[in-house]
């Protein structure tokens, strides 16, 4: 079916803003141009790929099956024009995926080390949880990423790398402190607040079924999308936070570690690529510092 490259462009626009004024903004073409390439490629196509209505756009269910084709398509494109105006600046670029616990705690000082040697490049970094982290390396958006694992994401790429590995930990603060030196079993620790972070995280789903395991139901008192929000709550003595070692601060002397009975198991930190896109020369070299 010949089908101009245009059009899907206009149509990807269009599905990912949800908006056809938006479209045309970032095309930098007419909203009435936008409309008629989308009802072209509607004619071509056969089906219809959004609903109208007076306030909103939303994508049919074969509009979304487009989307999922397209989406990677684009991206890959963009990557592509990027990599060469790069190598003609002589800059090169590099995009990473990384929750913002990661970024902080654990990525600066390679991202500072990786700006020392290579000033001209140009690093871009995507602030996401682990697994929404593995949705955008498979689609294109980024060239690598730095996620927790286990992480059932991963699943589709074969190049994933440990590079290091961590322990979580329950932290409260003196509020608690009748818990110092005691060991207590999961079930023990269901009758504390416990504040962890939210269901669409890796550590979420690793809590969950460590209490599950144990026939355990854990319903937490608060969750949210940060580790330091996680520590800031226990340290005024909201519940017991669970979050990775590694981000500890050095000055916590208001909190302390809640031994737990059962071993928690080890998890790790995982570098990973899309070898079925090509990744830019500056990508490889950041590659290289694990």
């Amino acid at each position: 079916m010949d089908i101009n490259y245009e059009l899907y462009k206009v149509f990807y626009y269009v599905a990912t803003t949800l908006s056809f004024s938006e479209a045309s903004k970032n095309l930098f073409i007419s909203q009435s141009a936008v409309s008629q390439s989308i009802k072209m490629l509607e004619k071509k196509l056969n089906q219809t790929l959004f609903i109208r209505s007076t306030k909103k756009v939303r994508l049919t269910a074969e509009g979304e099956i487009l989307l999922r084709h397209i989406e990677p398509a684009i991206n890959l494109i963009k990557r592509g024009e990027s990599q060469l105006i790069d190598t003609d600046s002589k800059g090169g670029q590099i995009h990473i995926g990384a929750s913002d616990t990661i970024c902080r705690y654990f990525l600066v000082p390679y991202l500072e080390r990786f700006h020392r040697q290579f000033p001209k490049a140009h690093i871009k970094v995507t602030n996401a949880t682990s697994i929404r982290c593995a949705e955008l390396l498979e689609t294109g958006q980024v060239d690598l990423i730095v996620v927790n694992s286990p992480n059932a994401y991963l699943g589709n790429l074969s190049n994933v790398r440990k590079i290091k590995d961590f322990k979580d930990v329950f932290i409260a603060n003196e509020a608690f402190s009748d818990l110092k030196g005691k060991k207590l079993t999961l079930k023990q620790l269901l009758d504390y607040p416990i504040l962890m972070l939210d269901k669409k995280s890796t550590t979420s789903e690793f809590l969950h079924s460590l209490f599950q395991q144990h026939q355990l139901d854990l319903v937490p008192e608060i969750e949210l999308s940060s580790n330091d929000l996680l520590i800031d709550l226990a340290s005024i003595g909201l519940g017991i936070a669970f979050v990775p070692d590694y981000c500890l601060p050095r000055n916590a002397e208001k909190l302390f570690s809640v031994e737990i009975e059962e071993e928690l198991p080890t998890r790790e930190l995982a570098i990973a690529y899309n070898e079925k896109v090509p990744i830019s020369s500056t990508a490889k070299e950041f590659l290289n510092y694990f």
